[in-house]
C-alpha cells in the first residue's frame, strides 16, 4: 500500500483564527510571529502561559500551556514519576518538564491535514482543556516540590472527589 502525498492550498494561516477567537474573547495576546500568537491566561491556581504555534511541516497546530514551578534538583526525579502518573490520567495532551527553561507544560496538538481549518469551537476546547488539565494537576506538582509528598500521594490528594455533604 502506498500513501499518496496530495498538496492543498491553505486558505488562511491557522494562527488568525487564534487572533480571532482571542480578540472576540477579548483576551490578551501578542503574535510574535506569522505562526505564533501567546497569551497568558488566569487562573485558580496560576497564571498559565500559553502559546499556539502552527507547524506546517506537520499541518499541525501546536499548543503549549506552561506556569512557572521552580524545582529543586532533589525533587526532579519525583516530579518525573508524577509526570508519568499524571499522564496516565490525562485523556488528551499530555505533561512534560522543561529543565531548561524550569517549567511544567502541557502540550497537546490539533491535527489540520488535508487543508483543515480550525473552528473557534475547536480552538476553545483546545484552550479549555488545556487549562482544565493545568488546573487539576497544577497542586499535585506543588505537593511534589514544595511538600516533599511522594507522587502517588500527591495525585490520589488532587483527585481525592467528597460525597454527600458533611
Amino acid at each position: 500500500m502506498r500513501l499518496v502525498e496530495l498538496e492543498f492550498e491553505r486558505q488562511s494561516n491557522p494562527v488568525d483564527m487564534i487572533e480571532f477567537v482571542a480578540s472576540n474573547n477579548d483576551w490578551s495576546f501578542e503574535r510574535s510571529g506569522e505562526d505564533e500568537i501567546a497569551m497568558t491566561v488566569e487562573g485558580r491556581w496560576a497564571d498559565y502561559h500559553v502559546s499556539f504555534s502552527w507547524m506546517e511541516e506537520f499541518e499541525a497546530l501546536h499548543l503549549a500551556c506552561a506556569f512557572d514551578l521552580r524545582i529543586p534538583d532533589l525533587r526532579v526525579n519525583e516530579v518525573i514519576t508524577l509526570l508519568s502518573h499524571v499522564n496516565g490520567q490525562t485523556l488528551m495532551g499530555h505533561f512534560d518538564l522543561w529543565r531548561q527553561e524550569d517549567v511544567i507544560i502541557f502540550r497537546q496538538s490539533l491535527l489540520l491535514a488535508g487543508g483543515a481549518e480550525p473552528t473557534n469551537r475547536q480552538v476553545e476546547v483546545l484552550l479549555s482543556s488545556a487549562i482544565e488539565a493545568c488546573e487539576a494537576y497544577f497542586q499535585a506538582f506543588q505537593f511534589v516540590v514544595w511538600s516533599s509528598m511522594d507522587a502517588k500521594s500527591a495525585i490520589d490528594a488532587v483527585l481525592f472527589e467528597t460525597v454527600g455533604e458533611a
